[in-house]
């Protein structure tokens, strides 16, 4: 019997998780190929044959995305599934349009059947957009469980842009961890706020393989999640964040509407720099579609570290890249804190960007006068380096949840930006977060 020819279109992720879940090892399909889009250059690898399992001894090639319709031709492919997050309800369909017309199936996978059981209690942090606060939520969460006496794993969203198999699975305790992994600057701004708190990070690709390592070693596993993608962990916890910045998203962007669907909690962030108009029309929408889940309202407390370096100064904002791409922002903490720092100016940085910076922004020209930190590879690294140190200003207000100055030289002063969470009625995370470790 012929199997059935599969093509999975991803970014780099839960596209690699999908295929370890559901078909690799299973004799009924053949993965004939993975596109790839969202991030740069990650397209021709192939997912090596170590991960693909038997089935598959010379891997599985990665395409551009741009090629899926002569690989639905050229490969005769009877199924493609939509593997990755944070796109509107209405790019999936138009993807599903151009398919079927091709003639295979088109789907995406369940949320449930792809997470993964635990040994040990699973608290997941999800959101309904990228940029609403996962991280800080995440750090929230985690004291909470440090003062409970519990050991806490956090195991984050893959972001594997490098040697596949050497990322399968990855431990991250020390900054030398990170340069060890070749870590970029999207997984830094994730890793180094776990590692600054004094918490134990693990990420890769095979996330059964990386589970069992981490329970070794934690009492509760905590999932951070990336961009608006679901869980891979079945959770005793599934807490979701919504952004009252971008009201209506929560009920327009996939799959993060599934998260806000599944939430046992959520939590409507920002409400401190919101209007109140827009917070109240998220909290009704989020009644709306999960009546049985607790809501509550949250302040992302924002500071600079050396607001002296900021006020009356030009100022050249730099912000975290997801948030000002894919998700679709034109400003975020690093922004409001300048502005509350009394800058004189805010730079645009624009007209001085290099290379794929200045790509960056003729593709996503919402973040019109904010720099992206864009870094997914030693060039891309460069070119922000270039940027900042060619743009006129007097000090970089840095919005990222990293330090830049350890991975570029930048010629002006950096002020830091923090951002915490903070529960305008506190107590509701803490009794959810004890409830769910007692089951």
């Amino acid at each position: 019997m012929a199997r059935t020819k599969v093509l999975i279109m991803g970014a780099a992720g839960r596209d690699f998780h999908n295929f370890n879940i559901l078909y690799r090892d299973n004799e009924e399909y053949e993965v004939v190929a993975f596109t790839a889009t969202q991030i740069p250059d990650i397209e021709g690898r192939s997912y090596p044959p170590e991960l693909a399992g038997s089935l598959y001894p010379e891997g599985i090639p990665i395409y551009a995305e741009e090629e899926l319709e002569r690989l639905i031709k050229e490969l005769e492919v009877d199924e493609v599934w939509f593997s990755y997050s944070d796109v509107p309800h209405s790019y999936v369909m138009n993807k599903a349009s151009q398919v079927i017309g091709l003639g295979p199936h088109f789907g995406v996978c369940s949320a449930v059947r792809t997470m993964i059981k635990s040994s040990k209690p699973v608290i997941a942090i999800t959101a309904v957009r990228t940029g609403v606060g996962k991280s800080q939520t995440s750090r929230y969460v985690s004291r909470i469980l440090k003062s409970l006496g519990k050991r806490v794993v956090a195991i984050r969203h893959p972001m594997p842009y490098g040697d596949l198999a050497k990322q399968a699975c990855q431990r991250f305790e020390t900054y030398e961890d990170l340069d060890r992994h070749q870590c970029t600057i999207e997984e830094r701004e994730e890793y180094e706020p776990h590692i600054d708190n004094g918490f134990i990070v693990y990420a890769g690709v095979d996330y059964e393989k990386i589970v069992r390592e981490a329970e070794k070693e934690a009492d509760v596993i905590l999932w951070d999640g990336g961009n608006n993608d679901t869980s891979f962990y079945k959770p005793d916890l599934y807490i979701t964040l919504v952004d009252p910045h971008r009201p209506g998203h929560e009920l327009s962007y996939y799959p993060g509407e599934t998260n806000l669907r599944i939430a046992d909690l959520v939590i409507v962030n920002k409400v401190d720099t919101a209007d109140p108009v827009k917070v109240e029309q998220v909290l009704e929408n989020c009644k709306a579609v999960n009546p049985g889940a607790r809501i509550i309202k949250c302040r992302s407390v924002i500071t600079v570290d050396q607001p002296e370096l900021v006020k009356g100064k030009r100022a050249l904002v730099v912000e975290d890249g997801p948030t000002l791409t894919h998700g679709g922002m034109t400003y975020g903490a690093g922004w409001f804190a300048a502005k509350s720092a009394g800058a004189a100016e805010i730079v645009d940085a624009k007209p001085y960007a290099v290379g794929t910076i200045k790509a960056t922004y003729e593709k996503y020209p919402n973040a019109g006068a904010i720099l992206p930190a864009m870094g997914y590879g030693d060039a891309q690294v460069k070119d922000l380096e270039d940027t900042i140190n060619a743009t006129p200003a007097d000090v970089v207000v840095e919005g990222t949840p990293i330090q830049l100055s350890r991975i570029i030289k930048v010629n002006k002063p950096i002020a830091n930006v923090h951002y915490e969470l903070e529960e305008v009625d506190p107590g509701t995370i803490e009794e959810m977060v004890k409830a769910a470790i007692s089951k």
